[in-house]
């Protein structure tokens, strides 16, 4: 139940997601002549399972949601996450206690969200209509619990016999990760999340980078969230350490970060480190699962904890999500909400968090790429190709985008994803296919790019463009609404991360200078940013007291730009720095930069 103290409201409301409570059933009474059709923002499902008597599991979605485009003044990924879990927090703080207070009333239980403003609740006709009429509610939503179509191993593989190959798995060596080894890089640095079906932590393949192992011992807390709270299979609900009651999940994190540091070369990134967050009971799934996990990863907390433990320095660079979202688990995408799996992956990438997900398993058809999250533009989508034969997999999902009427190009980049081997649970392996199999390596390439050069972790405007430039292009005729390159079929063609941390200047170089009037008066908070020469990537920094800015760039060409509310912006292009470099770049705004915006 919902604590009536509101001096303790941010505590209270984050507080509301502790992992053991179970939401049950409600019943407040039936409205005496229901209408026809439900109100607009209610979802169809709700108001059918709400009749004669009925109770759906809602999940309430709040009208105000945080304005998080501040977070693009922040150079560093740690430093956009703190901001972005305080504008979140925030906002729910703010405006969540007059909807839980009617949800209370009701006897209903309640979860609050934050990285949507949202709530998760089960609840009869009355309720539902009772908040359907409030102005800070914008929509009412199903929460169903649906099975995904979860790819299952090609052939058994017994625990006693690993059937460890005597080459690096082919799928790694395809797109160039042996070679990024050998230039040094393996990971080391990045944290990648996984969301899935549960994980055998201490698989020989994973235990080495799983982050709560010191090579002594096991921590869970902020490396480890069960979003199933309740389940009869192998893994119990609010499972206390890692646990796969499916093998999906293992499978897919030996992909990105797996190597028993023996002949089972399974990874892509050896020496990055993995938390995870179950999302899937035995491969079932629901909105607010996905949801928790998201939640989870902005700001991890310990294992029994709550949200407002949440620590968002301990947060994944990037995460591998190879599950979809269909219309038969909630995400029916109807003209008032495709909002709640979409601010959950946006508030990710203004956290600076860079989500992969597959594009889904539909093809060969077009338009298939059709389900959140894979369909969102501000998701790195995924398709699968043979690295035996380089080929688009005829079950890989294809674009346009048409479901929502973007028609936006999906997928972004093929990866292998047929017949992937990759650690299995009881110590084992197993070849799996999908484009399940084909997301792992992308996430595994991005903690490669970014280890190989730190500077761009959390830039993910500029790694997508870096990734995509870089891929082996592959063109097509008239296919799927698409011509040429890129495309509905391959996107922007088959990953290439030897090429793409080629691309990528290593080493540092420093800007700093003063900004003041002409005067020679300092003006703090003055945001400087310099802008790389492809104008996806830019280091911010606010002046201090003094004037003065610093900047830590990658070798390359700058325009910079100092910017202010009063005085306007004055910026110097063509300033090339290469490896240790330290220039100065002083700014002095006047009264002709001034005086146009005061009368203007």
């Amino acid at each position: 139940m919902i604590h009536p103290n509101v001096a303790l409201l941010l505590a209270l409301v984050l507080a509301l997601a502790v992992p053991g409570s179970a939401l049950t059933p409600s019943v407040v009474g039936q409205p005496a002549a229901p209408p026809a059709a439900p109100p607009q923002g209610v979802a169809a499902r709700v108001w059918s399972e709400t009749e004669a008597g009925g109770s759906a599991e809602l999940l309430i979605l709040l009208t105000d949601q945080a304005d998080l485009r501040g977070a693009s003044r922040f150079a560093t990924r740690v430093e956009k996450t703190r901001y972005v879990v305080q504008q979140l927090r925030d906002v729910a703080a703010r405006t969540q206690p007059p909807v839980l207070s009617v949800i209370e009333k009701a006897g209903a239980p309640a979860r609050g969200f934050y990285i949507v403003n949202a709530i998760q609740t089960q609840g009869d006709r009355a309720l539902v209509t009772a908040l359907a009429a409030r102005r800070d509610v914008r929509a009412i939503l199903a929460n169903p619990h649906t099975a995904n179509a979860l790819p299952q191993p090609e052939r058994p593989i017994a625990p006693d016999l690993p059937e460890a190959p005597s080459a690096i798995e082919l799928g790694l060596t395809y797109v160039g990760a042996p070679l990024v080894w050998a230039m040094g890089y393996t990971g080391t640095g990045i944290v990648a999340g996984g969301q899935d079906t549960g994980y055998q932590w201490n698989h020989p393949a994973l235990i080495g980078a799983y982050r709560g192992w010191d090579a002594a011992s096991a921590s869970h807390d902020y490396n480890w969230h069960d979003a199933i709270h309740s389940s009869t299979g192998a893994c119990p609900g609010n499972s206390a350490a890692p646990c796969d009651d499916h093998g999906h999940g293992t499978h897919t994190m030996g992909t990105v970060a797996g190597w028993d540091g023996a002949s089972n070369q399974i990874g892509m990134a050896p020496g990055a480190k993995w938390i995870a967050c179950r999302n899937m009971d035995q491969g079932w799934g629901s909105p607010a699962t996905y949801l928790e996990c998201f939640e989870f990863f902005l700001a991890p907390y310990p294992v029994g904890g709550t949200p407002a433990q949440g620590d968002p320095d301990l947060s994944p660079d990037v995460t591998n999500n190879s599950w979809g979202c269909p219309p038969a688990e909630g995400c029916d995408l109807n003209i008032w909400d495709p909002t709640v799996m979409r601010l959950a992956i946006e508030a990710s990438r203004a956290a600076g968090i860079m989500t992969v997900a597959s594009a889904g398993n539909s093809g060969s058809a077009c338009t298939t790429v059709n389900e959140p999250i894979a369909m969102f533009d501000a998701v790195y989508s995924v398709g699968a190709f043979s690295a035996s034969t380089g080929n688009l997999a005829s079950f890989s999902s294809r674009g346009p985008v048409a479901i929502d009427g973007s028609n936006r190009m999906k997928p972004d980049i093929t990866a292998p994803g047929v017949s992937v081997r990759s650690a299995y649970p009881g110590n084992s392996y197993a070849s799996m296919s999908g484009t399940s199999m084909a997301g792992p390596h992308v996430a595994g390439a991005v903690a490669l790019l970014w280890s190989a050069q730190p500077l761009i972790k959390g830039q993910i405007d500029f790694t997508e463009d870096v990734l995509n430039q870089t891929a082996t292009h592959v063109s097509v005729s008239a296919t799927c609404s698409s011509d040429g390159w890129p495309n509905n079929v391959y996107g922007y063609g088959r990953l290439n991360i030897a090429a793409a941390v080629s691309a990528v200047p290593t080493g540092t170089a420093v800007i700093t200078g003063v900004v003041t009037v002409a005067s020679g008066q300092p003006l703090s908070d003055v945001l400087v940013s310099a802008v790389y020469q492809t104008a996806t990537l830019q280091f911010p920094a606010a002046t201090d007291a003094t004037g003065t800015y610093t900047l830590t760039v990658i070798p390359g060409t700058y325009t910079v730009t100092a910017s202010s509310a009063y005085y306007g912006a004055l910026s110097v292009p063509g300033l090339g720095l290469a490896d240790a470099d330290a220039v100065r770049q002083d700014f002095t705004f006047n009264l002709r930069t001034w005086l146009p915006r005061v009368f203007r």
